[in-house]
């Protein structure tokens, strides 16, 4: 190919992406019954464009996958089909084959080819049925009858494909007619089909029969009309095998009246030229979308390129702050200008930073949009009848969260399709809506974005949970509380399923979600209630590379710890402190005990404060459980940077990474939720 091809290669790529997800939706959101034109256009225009750009690039298979899907949306919008549920299916089974088609040419998988060839096959019996079906296949017969005259020979089968040198016009005159000769195999076609082909051509046209005797399962016409030759090929290619349908092209001079219809009032139509091999009419290839205006309102960048610029605006926004630490310490009357111009930096250093954050931020729909199929067909196998609803789409957050957040999200609604909403005699026997409901809203909350899963099924069995955790061994404490109860379906390996299927019960679903989730920086709370439904909340931080803090110090170090783990600050009396059987200490807040995380002792420093009175005790609240982590002292609220600490240097348990101070000094940040569950643990191990 070409070079000036291989530069679209990328912008082709995700063009293609987009327009599948967007058919995938719109076909989701049908109306079987009733379908909106307007849905059934915005449809084909998806397919006709992926099969224009495919076509372009060579990719064949999906150009003769989306030329099935786009001759049966054309008859649909037109009116000519009514549309029916197994058409959706065969739809969206056609748009996941052309997904791994997409991904193939990409070099980021493999196509299912026994897959492709079922999609395929659904599309062209779709079509021949519709054809066989249709009541109008009498009235065809009866006007076949009033056609010129013409018969369907055998010949032997080695018969070859008269060769073709076509130099048609583009497309049909408004005055002047086509004669057409046309060239396929009909040795798969029933009688029945075949006749309401030739029945569909000879209406509006001359037909003249031009097989030979001596040819067998070849079909030779001649065919004098107004219609385009992309018409016909678009009407043929589906009835017949493409792959042996020819059709060369003549302008005549005049041709019967009576044999031809007016078609001067039918609209133009559009289309892409069929494969070269199949029809030789010269066509020239389409040009790609994104190439061909220049007047576009967006365009598109590499996401290196914004990592890139994001990695420089934090390194400005370093500097800045060590530029501020210097000058707090110069005299404010001599250098004002200097202070006032610092000031200004610092402003538009923040308005840079902010400005450069959201070219990252996508609204959370791009994730949202991936699961009615996800419920549609999981629902469908288990037999359930669900809805979804969702909230906040237009809530954004950072394009890594967005990539990362999916596969979480994806188990967490399978969970509920499979173990929260019950089948629908079930539901109805209890009084509920045969149909169970799923709702994903998200929403922003101070610093963090909060995506909640709810739905309306049975809840979560706190004594069935307990039992299956004292089964596998798990500690459980006398005084657990809801939230811990909830909390232990995240234990690996843990599941309450009593069969085991291809949806869930293996236990490895739920643990991969809080490993996914902490690894974000967020947290998983989950609220249930027995018979009326489950609340799974993920708090997440806005973006991976800047980060909401509040800085400690222990000893002569400093630390950031994250804000959306933080719920309060105290310091405590010594009446409030308590020791645990020689070993742990725990901390009285509010008549409740928390135990007391001595962060020296995990780091190996020497603190300023001897004893925990004399400190500060961070109220640490992470996977449901809380915690006093015991610091020296509070420093001050800071949005940090975040930078890699394995990259850098190594893993070190209980930081999750570090980021530059104002003074050049490396300040690193806390993982409070390892922290949290270290000292759980080792409550686990004493008792």
């Amino acid at each position: 190919m070409s070079a000036n091809l291989e530069q679209f290669y990328q912008i082709f790529f995700e063009e293609a992406s987009e327009l599948l997800a967007e058919m995938e939706t719109l076909l989701l959101g049908l109306d079987v019954q009733s379908p909106d034109p307007e849905d059934l256009n915005a449809i084909f225009r998806a397919a006709h464009s992926i099969k224009g750009g495919a076509g372009t690039f060579g990719f064949t298979d999906m150009t003769e996958m989306t030329h099935m899907l786009e001759s049966l949306l054309d008859k649909l919008r037109k009116g000519e089909l009514t549309l029916r549920s197994e058409m959706v299916d065969a739809f969206l089974q056609a748009s996941d084959v052309l997904k791994q088609q997409l991904n193939g040419h990409s070099g980021e998988g493999q196509v299912n080819s026994a897959e492709a060839m079922v999609a395929s096959q659904k599309l062209k019996e779709l079509m021949t049925a519709t054809a066989v079906n249709e009541a109008a296949l009498l009235s065809a017969v009866t006007e076949l009858n009033k056609a010129p005259e013409y018969s369907l020979h055998e010949t032997p089968a080695t018969q070859a494909i008269p060769p073709t040198n076509s130099n048609a016009p583009e497309e049909a005159s408004a005055n002047i007619p086509i004669t057409y000769r046309i060239h396929f195999s009909y040795q798969n076609l029933s009688d029945v089909v075949m006749t309401k082909l030739l029945a569909d051509l000879a209406r509006q046209s001359s037909l003249e029969n031009l097989s030979a005797p001596q040819q067998q399962e070849i079909c030779c016409l001649k065919l004098t009309t107004m219609e385009s030759e992309e018409d016909i090929w678009e009407a043929l290619a589906f009835i017949v095998d493409p792959v042996t349908l020819v059709i060369e092209a003549e302008v005549t001079a005049q041709a019967p009246a009576d044999n031809i219809s007016p078609a001067a009032d039918k609209p133009a139509v559009m289309m892409d030229a069929p494969p070269a091999e199949s029809v030789k009419t010269p066509a020239e290839p389409a040009r790609p979308k994104a190439a061909a205006s220049s007047e576009s309102s967006s365009i598109r960048v590499s996401i290196e390129k914004v990592d890139q610029m994001i990695n420089l605006v934090g390194e400005l926004v370093i500097t800045q702050a060590m530029l501020a630490q210097t000058a707090s310490q110069i005299d404010p009357v001599i250098h004002e200008k200097l202070l006032n111009g610092l000031n200004q930096l610092e402003r538009n250093t923040r308005d840079l930073q902010e400005s450069v954050m959201s070219i990252r931020m996508m609204p959370i729909s791009f994730v949202f949009s991936r699961f009615p199929r996800v419920v549609r067909d999981v629902a469908a196998k288990l037999g359930k009848k669900v809805e979804l609803k969702t909230i906040g789409e237009g809530t954004e957050l950072d394009k890594g969260l967005i990539e990362k957040i999916t596969d979480p999200l994806t188990h967490l609604i399978r969970n509920s399709l499979d173990h929260g909403i019950e089948s629908p005699e079930k539901r109805v026997a209890l009084g509920k809506p045969a149909q169970g409901t799923i709702t994903l809203r998200a929403s922003h909350q101070g610093g963090s974005i909060v995506i909640e899963v709810m739905d309306d099924g049975a809840g979560l069995n706190a004594e069935k949970i307990l039992a299956k955790a004292r089964e596998r061994g798990l500690p459980i404490s006398e005084t657990i509380t809801d939230q811990e109860i909830w909390m232990l379906i995240f234990e690996a390996g843990f599941s309450t399923a009593e069969v085991v299927t291809d949806v869930s019960g293996r236990g490895v679903g739920m643990d991969v979600v809080k490993r996914n989730i902490q690894a974000l920086g967020g947290r998983v709370e989950i609220n249930s209630t027995l018979g009326q439904g489950t609340k799974i909340s993920i708090r997440l931080p806005l973006t991976l590379a800047i980060l909401d803090g509040l800085s400690v110090s222990v000893g002569d170090q400093l630390f950031i710890v994250p804000l959306t783990y933080i719920t309060e600050s105290l310091k405590p009396q010594a009446a409030d402190i308590r020791t645990v059987r020689g070993q742990g200490r725990v901390v009285q807040v509010r008549g409740e005990y928390l135990p007391v995380i001595a962060l020296h002792e995990v780091l190996g420093l020497q603190p300023a404060a001897a004893q925990i009175h004399e400190g500060i005790l961070v109220i640490l609240d992470a996977e449901g459980c809380k915690a006093a982590m015991f610091v020296d002292a509070l420093i001050g609220q800071h949005q940090v940077v975040i930078k890699s600490l394995e990259s850098n240097y190594r893993r070190v348990q209980g930081v999750s990474g570090a980021t530059i101070m104002g003074d050049g000094s490396v300040a690193l940040i806390l993982d409070a939720a390892a922290l949290v569950s270290m000292i759980k643990q080792s409550q686990a191990d004493a008792a």
